[in-house]
């Protein structure tokens, strides 16, 4: 009588966590970059558990600003792969997980994580 009782409530909650859509994949932990603002101003820029597999423009150094970011810091549990202009096109640098900083020559203007 107990099996009877007990099986539609399993059913139940394997039917509940199929319908509960999963998270989007993101490398967890912080990128971080510098950069001059169009102001003239020293900043830093940063993403913190950044989607995976998508390609992101870095903000403030987009079309906007003549001046790209350098100084990148992969603070993530996954590769980044830095490129030197927006949509990820242009030369590539990988970065490995948890890395300190690049030099100040590596110009950065977006970035994916695999």
């Amino acid at each position: 009588m107990r099996f009877r009782s007990t099986l539609p409530a399993v059913l139940g909650a394997a039917l509940l966590l199929a319908a509960v859509p999963s998270s989007a994949s993101a490398a967890e932990g912080q990128f971080r970059y510098d950069y001059v603002t169009v102001e003239g101003y020293e900043a830093t820029g940063f993403l913190n558990s950044p989607p995976s597999g998508e390609c992101v423009n870095l903000p403030g150094v987009g079309l906007e600003n003549p001046e790209p970011g350098h100084s990148p810091k992969n603070r993530t549990d996954a590769w980044a792969e830095v490129f030197t202009d927006i949509d990820c096109e242009g030369a590539s640098f990988p970065l490995r997980p948890h890395t300190g900083g690049a030099s100040e020559r590596l110009k950065v203007r977006s970035v994916v994580f695999h």
